[in-house]
């Protein structure tokens, strides 16, 4: 057995086991025998509307979050050959928060706001690689510059989008920009657009690993690299949409886990890819489940979570330095 698989096992068994302690754990414990009632079909217990209407749907939704958000982490740092990159510094996910705030201001609800959210995404990346090309080619550094700007700028618009909302859904709106799994009862299409994400993205896994030695070597390979990138960029932009539509504006996943990753196993897509999935899924399930018992029955955005573990690790990698892996 590879270290790879080793590793993918090990994920994948973590998973199950975080969603277990997640729809076990809450502001009222569940025994093992009332977690098997409710999941063998006795759906008079209270055990039951707990697991099936609220924790498990909650759980499946932070799980597909996560996933997403580090695959698309993943597939822009081979694009910029960086692992500094990911959709929350590069603004794709503020692009995405502006749309959907202004979706949410226009009355506008369920799938309207993922189109809303997607068609943000695919702006805010549009304008990060067009405007560090300007007249020239652009570098990995200047598409980073530009999306930290971009990101600032995307974070003022939020801002004053919430300073100018009504009052009665100010708190609201404010705790689902910081991650909020609150309302996650249609998980559904978003499963479904992480299969899709996950397919794409392991079909483009070979060129995914020629584009790690250069764009120029890549090419030389047989390798469209235009067109690769384009399937990049959408791909990336409805991962981060929908990830933004179904929870907010969560950072530092899609930096965590694909350096995490490489770190253990290296950079062949055809094993990393899974993995993100895997850690990715079960790293947001921890952090959701922390959300919502450190301090029961009040419950944190999961957005601080998250940061809480980004932040250090980010400083960790600026600090040492890496542009390679």
């Amino acid at each position: 057995m590879t270290k790879s698989t080793k590793l993918i096992s090990f994920l994948f068994l973590a998973a199950l086991i975080s969603l277990f302690v997640s729809i076990s754990s809450g502001a009222m414990s569940l025994s093992l025998t009332q977690i098997w009632q409710a999941l063998t079909g006795d759906s008079e217990s209270l055990a039951y509307m707990l697991i099936w209407e609220l924790r498990l749907p909650r759980a499946i939704t932070a799980f597909v979050v996560g996933a997403m958000l580090s695959i698309a982490g993943a597939l822009m740092q081979v694009i910029l050959r960086n692992p500094l990159a990911d959709p929350y510094i590069l603004g794709v996910s503020g692009g995405a928060s502006v749309a959907a705030l202004l979706a949410m201001l226009a009355g506008i609800a369920g799938i309207g706001i993922s189109i809303s959210a997607f068609a943000g995404a695919l702006l805010s990346t549009l304008l990060v690689f067009s405007i560090a090309h300007g007249s020239g080619s652009w570098s990995p550094m200047k598409v980073l510059l530009t999306g930290v700007v971009l990101a600032a700028g995307w974070g003022a618009l939020i801002s004053l989008i919430l300073a100018l909302s009504p009052d009665q859904g100010l708190r609201s709106m404010l705790f689902w920009l910081m991650g909020d799994f609150s309302y996650s009862s249609s998980y559904g299409w978003g499963s479904l657009t992480l299969l899709v994400g996950f397919i794409a993205s392991y079909w483009l896994a070979r060129p995914l690993n020629l584009l790690l030695h250069g764009s120029v070597q890549a090419a030389s390979l047989g390798v469209s690299v235009e067109k690769v990138y384009l399937l990049i960029f959408l791909v990336a932009s409805l991962l981060t949409a929908v990830a933004v539509s179904l929870a907010g504006n969560i950072g530092f996943v899609g930096l965590i886990v694909p350096h995490l990753v490489r770190l253990s196993i290296g950079s062949d897509h055809r094993s990393l890819l899974p993995a993100c999935l895997l850690l990715g899924g079960t790293l947001m399930l921890i952090a959701d489940l922390l959300a919502r018992t450190l301090f029961s029955p009040q419950q944190l955005p999961v957005g601080v979570i998250t940061a809480l573990l980004g932040v250090p690790l980010f400083l960790l990698i600026l600090h040492r330095g890496l542009r390679k892996y």
